[in-house]
């Protein structure tokens, strides 16, 4: 089982703007959260297939807890009430899939994968998605 265990970095982003353009997030509201979004801090513990994921920005910090394969309560990046169900589709990647609680809007997930020293973490809508790969501190 891989172990997702630590405390990662921000090395790069791609798309982040696009992907809140294409979830309808407006101009000024976008600035802020790609300024604060250059460097998330993202502490991982793990406990088998239990997560506890916080993720800190000078903005917001937003923290799950989950188990894979069991539905959990998240909001997407926009910040809409979603239910989420994480499974491992490889070894070394789980992928969440994103249903909104109320409304229509974007179908979102994301996915994290373990690639050597490096954290990959990728979410989506549709066709636009954001990379971002971390390094452990």
């Amino acid at each position: 089982m891989p172990n997702f265990a630590g405390t990662w970095k921000m090395k790069r982003s791609e798309n982040f703007d696009e992907l809140l353009k294409a979830l309808g997030v407006n101009t000024m509201l976008r600035k802020v959260a790609v300024a604060a979004a250059s460097n998330p801090h993202v502490e991982i513990r793990q406990d088998g297939e239990k997560f506890y994921i916080k993720t800190s920005t000078s903005v917001r910090t937003t923290e799950i807890n989950f188990h894979i394969g069991e539905e959990f309560d998240e909001e997407t990046v926009d910040g809409r009430k979603c239910k989420s169900l994480a499974t491992w589709e490889t070894e070394n990647k789980m992928y969440c899939k994103q249903t909104l609680v109320e409304g229509d809007g974007p179908k979102t997930y994301w996915t994290r994968e373990l690639n050597g020293d490096e954290l990959i973490l990728v979410n989506s809508e549709d066709i636009r998605c954001i990379t971002m790969g971390f390094s452990s501190s």
